[in-house]
């Protein structure tokens, strides 16, 4: 085939050239021996596919000595443009690196640039692995490059080319300030090579780059090499989205739309359940609607895909135990997508794969079941597996000896792993907060993965019909490609002191008001000040429509703003009086107390097990949990514990009675719940909830207020016929004007807002003695080793000696509280702790992390805008206590109950931290280095030593 398209093409051409004059066949060949003698032209005969225009674009300029940004959609060969970048370095004898955001990506690069070039060539830098780190290609996570940056790394030298994959994870809440600090720190010298997802304002960021890092050409590809079809699947037929047709406006599949009418004309099961009556004409309907219309289940799914011929499939369900039940339904279905000779393939690679798991923890893992899923081509992918699971899904489903996985989102994120039809369960998702519908950019980048380049003629998306299910809102979102790209850079005190190390104090705010999260501030006050034109011409207005012949209108409306603010100043004075004696009557709880809440969800008859007092701590996040006063945790009289919050007692709450907890009882065994309760309702069922009495009001007895209101009668402008067409002028008038104040102080803030930050860290730590001036003190170059959310915690233990005298085991303990965070909700009860020094110094932790949150709050220093140290989170460490005691795996999970893959990477954090503590203490008269040291090679053993991705 190849050969014949390339006959045909030099067939082709010769006709052409034919055709020309002798001069501009001479000036044709010219043009091509100048091609011929690029280095794109070499590299271009490394591959047995021609280059699409985009990828030819972006070489070109890279050859031409400019930075480029590439931003085009998921599966259509951007990588090329980084591999052009590896090739070019070579050829000149320069070093590249090659960055990822996570470690697996990393490691899927450095194999495929170990095949291309020699192991020789290419080295590996993550968490985990340091491999051939001198190579003049070197794959690395972004922020081992950051560290390397701001370490000054003799590795450094030499280097030509930084390829940063996957950059539009700069948005990133938690690690997006990575990608910018690279940009901004590295050498002029070096040419970038920025590879994103399709983001709608990729000329903004290109913009940005040029202004940190010269001439950037930004090539923007919309196509996707494989089209992508739409589909929604109900009950037995698969609709197409979108109606057949001509033109970029695509209308929705009429039939899809009456079958939603139709889906919305049928009663509900609520209805029926109340007993409306249904006229026989409406029970027919709705039984010729059922036979169309129902939501498939997952087993059904795979089946017609396969009938369809459209698997290999991925299917996106937005929870970790909705994957591995899918898993589970297609086996109860008997459902087998492999023939005898691929289960072969397939356990002959589980086996080789996991040789060196040992035999007793694969039982724990679940292996064999797993094993079983895999060998019929049905498996499941997401976080909480353990990594060597995941990468072994990745490959066969590659290899095409999977052929229907059950991921979550995160899969979406950068494997390779195309495949033919993507399905999506639901449009809804949660997002840590509440369920919310997916964006047009998530949508994007999940159905992204449908079509392999190569393989296959086209891709399919295909979303499962749910009951109230809108096309147009699903047209909605497969028609839109607004995935904006959004800073989320932050100063941190780490940053802080590396900066002032390197550059002192002035340069270090310049180079940070160089950041893209500045400029993207910058651009948006242009757009405010125009407003702020348009509200004074608007205010002009409005002060000649106010005007009254009786008197001065304006200060007339003012005596009744203020009457109106006094009285709602004394209504939140009340209400914030009965909140302080509701949170005097929540301290005098005790657990077995009976309760009656008065408000809220969870209102009615409870007990309480635990009264959520905060323990002696001095403070907590600035509007976060202890500065809201104690939060009793209850068993409801519905069998549910739940932590309540100040909200849910407007008023005071008295103990109804008192009844005593048994100590077998176990807040998440449902059957000890439904015990309680019911023993609950029994003991205190029948006593009535008091009544709250009224008071009188303050506003009836206060003194302002009369006098406010004997000055409005008196105003003259109180007489006018006229006074509240007037009034309503006047409260538009003070409306606009208010808006107008908010908008001038939003450029204001909005100018030099990441400098101001880096000036209250920079005072915090100055206080601190951390820096002085442009000095970094002993203690500054000791923070400056220490990476994460809670560097300035971290280094305030050692400073203290926290940590000090404490085993390997109580060191790790200590140093989980300064990784983990806890998936769950805060209804859980109290974590269990390791007994003796290390209780003592996590407890010594959180009184340093008050102390630190108190200063923060003196320096304005605030949480909800992504600086400063969160609360450590005590839940893993117990868990990394018990793990680098030796315990076994079996007992550590069950104890932890969470999965392996959890475990592992919430392990291997907490083996990184403990890197950068030994790095950070003393050297000498100290013992945290070397127990530190000890603690991971304690941690890294078994299952976490033989996980090769993190």
């Amino acid at each position: 085939m190849i050969v014949l398209l390339s006959v045909r093409a030099g067939t082709l051409e010769s006709t052409m050239t034919e055709d020309l004059s002798p001069a501009e066949r001479y000036a044709a060949s010219r043009v091509r021996a100048a091609e011929q003698a690029t280095a794109l032209a070499g590299f271009r005969e490394m591959y047995d596919f021609g280059l699409d225009d985009f990828q030819v674009e972006a070489c070109s300029a890279l050859e031409g000595g400019k930075g480029v940004l590439v931003a085009a959609p998921t599966g259509s060969g951007k990588t090329i443009v980084g591999e052009f970048a590896v090739h070019l370095a070579l050829e000149q004898g320069k070093k590249c690196f090659y960055t990822t955001p996570i470690k697996a990506l990393s490691n899927q690069k450095y194999a495929d640039l170990c095949r291309r070039y020699g192991a020789d060539k290419v080295g590996l830098l993550t968490g985990d692995n340091s491999v051939n780190s001198d190579a003049p290609i070197v794959v690395m996570t972004t922020e081992v490059l950051r560290n390397m940056l701001y370490a000054g790394s003799q590795t450094l030298l030499g280097l030509g080319y930084v390829v940063m994959d996957e950059v539009h994870y700069l948005s990133d809440r938690f690690r997006g300030a990575v990608w910018e600090e690279v940009i901004i720190h590295l050498p002029e010298s070096v040419t970038l090579v920025s590879l994103s997802a399709t983001v709608s304002n990729a000329e903004e960021f290109g913009d940005w780059l040029d202004t940190v890092r010269g001439d950037t050409e930004v090539i923007v590809s919309e196509h996707r090499p494989v089209p992508l079809f739409q589909h929604v699947l109900a009950g037995r037929r698969m609709y197409d989205l979108f109606e057949e047709g001509e033109g970029s406006k695509k209308a929705v599949n009429p039939d899809l739309a009456r079958l939603a009418r139709m889906e919305a004309t049928r009663p509900s099961y609520q209805d029926r359940r109340r007993g409306r009556a249904m006229r026989e004409a409406d029970r027919e309907r709705e039984r010729r609607q059922r036979q169309r219309a129902w939501t498939p289940s997952r087993p059904e799914v795979i089946e017609r895909l396969d009938a369809e011929g459209l698997l290999p499939a991925i299917t996106f369900i937005f929870s970790r135990a909705a994957c591995e039940a899918a898993v589970q339904q297609c086996l109860y279905a008997g459902l087998r997508l492999n023939d005898e000779e691929e289960r072969e393939q397939v356990r002959a690679l589980v086996e080789e794969r996991t040789a060196n798991i040992p035999p007793e923890d694969l039982h724990v893992l679940g292996y064999y079941e797993w094993l079983e899923g895999l060998e019929r081509g049905i498996a499941a992918h997401h976080a909480g597996m353990l990594p060597t699971f995941k990468e072994v899904v990745e490959e066969l489903f590659v290899r095409g000896l999977v052929k229907a996985v059950f991921a979550t989102e995160t899969l979406a994120l950068g494997i390779n792993m195309p495949a033919r039809s993507v399905v999506l369960e639901k449009l809804v998702k949660w997002n840590g907060e509440q369920h919310a519908d997916i964006t047009p950019g998530e949508y994007t980048q999940l159905t992204g993965r449908a079509g392999r380049r190569g393989i296959d003629v086209e891709g399919h998306a295909v979303v499962l019909w749910q009951r109230g299910m809108s096309p147009e809102h699903l047209a909605g979102l497969a028609g839109t490609r607004t995935y904006p790209l959004r800073s989320s850079f932050k100063p941190s005190y780490n940053m802080a002191v590396n900066l002032v190390e390197q550059f002192g104090r002035h340069r270090s705010r310049e180079l940070l008001e160089t950041s893209f999260a500045q400029f993207q501030a910058d651009k948006s006050v242009v757009g405010i000040s125009r407003q702020v034109q348009r509200n004074e011409e608007g205010l002009e207005g409005y002060k000649d429509s106010m005007t009254c012949h009786l008197g001065d209108f304006d200060e007339y409306a003012r005596l009744r703003r203020e009457l109106k603010d006094r009285e709602t100043e004394l209504a939140r004075q009340g209400a914030n009086q009965r909140r302080a004696e509701a949170a005097v009557a929540l301290e005098k709880l005790k657990p077995g107390d009976i309760i009656h809440v008065p408000t809220g969800k969870y209102a009615g008859l409870a007990l309480v097990l635990d009264p959520g007092l905060s323990a002696g701590r001095t403070g907590g996040p600035r509007g976060f949990d202890h500065h809201d006063g104690p939060r009793p945790l209850v068993l409801t009289a519905e069998r549910q514990v739940k932590r309540l919050a100040s909200m849910d007692f407007p008023v005071p709450v008295e103990a109804l009675d008192r009844m005593r907890i048994p100590k077998t009882f176990n807040a998440r065994s449902p059957q000890s719940r439904r015990d309680l309760a019911s023993a609950l309702r029994t003991k205190a069922g029948h006593i009535p909830p008091e009544r709250a009495r009224k008071k009188r009001a303050q506003a009836a007895d206060d003194r302002e207020i009369a006098r406010l209101r004997t000055a409005i009668r008196a105003h003259p402008c109180h007489g006018c016929d006229d006074r509240e067409d007037h009034a309503r002028w006047a409260e538009r008038y003070h409306r606009l004007q208010r808006d107008t104040s908010q908008l001038e102080r939003r450029i204001e803030g909005r100018t030099n807002t990441i400098a101001r930050t880096f000036d209250r860290i920079v005072a915090l730590l100055t206080e601190l003695d951390y820096l002085r001036g442009d000095e970094v003190t002993p203690n500054g170059k000791r923070l400056a080793r220490l990476y994460g959310e809670l560097d300035l915690l971290a280094s305030e233990c050692l400073r203290e000696g926290v940590w000090e005298g404490l085993g390997p085991a109580d060191l790790a303990a200590c140093a989980s509280a300064l990784v983990y965070e806890a998936r769950a909700s805060d209804d859980a009860m109290a974590p269990r702790l390791p007994s003796g020094p290390a209780q003592a110094a996590l407890g010594e932790m959180v009184r340093i992390w008050g102390r630190l949150d108190a200063l923060e709050e003196d320096f304005r220093i605030s949480q909800t805008e992504g600086v400063g140290q969160r609360e450590p989170d005590l839940g893993f460490a117990w868990i990394a206590h018990q793990w680098a005691s030796g315990r076994g795996l079996d007992e550590v999970l069950r104890e932890a109950e969470m999965p392996a893959g959890d475990f592992v990477r919430w392990t291997k954090q907490v083996i990184d931290v403990l890197g950068q503590v030994a790095a950070a203490a003393p050297a000498e008269g100290s013992t945290v280095a070397r127990n530190a040291r000890k603690a991971v090679d304690q941690l890294l053993r078994g299952v976490v030593a033989y996980s090769s991705v993190g």
